[in-house]
């Protein structure tokens, strides 16, 4: 990526983790700001999964709710992480993909 366009849009990488299509919208011919909005999209998506996930465990599991409830604190404390881990890498002007969902391309 051009370190230009990466020093022009840098704050626009670390707020595609808060709208993913922010960038795409202010900076569309950017890689790096795609690149961000990518990873955005990705964090989403996996914000939605957990919802819909803990959402069953909790209907299905009540009944071991003190389990249920420290589960669900690990998996939004790794959820927040990752969120952290791409507004930092998108502020700082790196184009890290994030741990485990990084690799995917919804958007190019």
């Amino acid at each position: 990526m051009n370190p230009a366009d990466i020093e022009k849009n840098k704050v626009m990488g670390g707020l595609a983790y808060f709208l993913f299509f922010l960038p795409l919208i202010a900076c569309p011919e950017s890689k790096y700001a795609r690149f961000h909005a990518n990873q955005g999209l990705l964090y989403l998506f996996v914000c939605f999964a957990c919802m819909l996930v803990m959402a069953i465990l909790t209907a299905l599991l009540w009944r071991i709710s003190w389990l249920l409830a420290f589960f669900n604190l690990v998996v939004w404390l790794a959820v927040f992480a990752l969120g952290i881990i791409g507004m930092i890498n998108g502020f700082t002007g790196k184009a890290k993909e994030l741990p485990f969902i990084g690799q995917f391309r919804i958007i190019s």
